[in-house]
């Protein structure tokens, strides 16, 4: 790529970042209990010989590099996003061939982020009003070089709904063996947003609150702390 089409390198690094996702998955325990990722594989084959779904849970692991590979507490969040992916469930900055680590800069960005593509979900599948899924906070820390988006001169990878561009742009950097993007929350103004391409570039993920989020039939409206019970309305 050329220095013209190629976004600047800025490192980004913060502590205490977050990340929302669904509650319905469990951590995967060979990413948890398993200290040495180069023991993976081995162990992968011969628990397949008795455990034929296996795989449905861990995904596939080939999609990440082996010297890029977590363990340990929490390495599930880190994780999955990499090794479950699917041209059925495209994002701005992969069609699905690829995995993405999304992570926003503080909650209010992630929360904005999530309820966006939670409402259409449930738009698009004409849902009555009410309490859906439940999801969950992942605290963690991002440490990376990454091509950045945030100076401007980019909109057209950060169209609210056409990811054409953007997909097109996060491909060739990711041939090209970056770390990821960083990029401006096109959901929250002011917030900032990662897409990490490696699992390594983030860090000592720890699960924050459980979330219920209220769709009143045309938009996400309220969040519910499912730990303590507080409901707060989103403006």
């Amino acid at each position: 790529m050329s220095g013209a089409d190629t976004p600047p390198l800025t490192h980004v690094e913060w502590a205490g970042a977050v990340r929302i996702i669904r509650s319905i998955h469990p951590p995967i325990d060979l990413f948890e209990d398993i200290a040495d990722p180069a023991d993976w594989p081995l162990l992968l084959a011969a628990e397949q010989k008795t455990n034929p779904r296996l795989m449905e849970s861990i995904g596939n692991l080939d999609l990440v590099p082996p010297h890029r590979r977590v363990s340990g507490p929490g390495a599930s969040y880190l994780m999955a996003p990499f090794t479950h992916v699917s041209p059925d469930r495209p994002s701005r900055f992969s069609a699905g061939s690829y995995g993405v680590l999304y992570v926003a800069d503080a909650f209010e960005t992630a929360l904005f982020e999530t309820i966006h593509h939670h409402a259409r979900f449930m738009a698009a599948t004409a849902e009555p009003a009410g309490w859906t899924a439940q999801f969950r906070e992942i605290i963690v820390d991002v440490d990376a070089r990454l091509h950045d988006l945030r100076g401007g001169g980019w909109q057209s990878a950060l169209s609210p709904d056409d990811y054409t561009h953007s997909q097109a742009l996060a491909a060739r950097l990711h041939a090209d063996d970056s770390d990821g993007i960083a990029y401006p929350s096109v959901r929250r103004e002011g917030g900032e947003c990662v897409g990490l391409f490696y699992p390594d570039c983030a860090a000592a993920p720890v699960q924050g609150r459980h979330l219920d989020y209220h769709w009143d039939g045309a938009r996400v409206d309220l969040y519910r702390d499912a730990g303590g019970g507080q409901v707060f309305r989103i403006v």
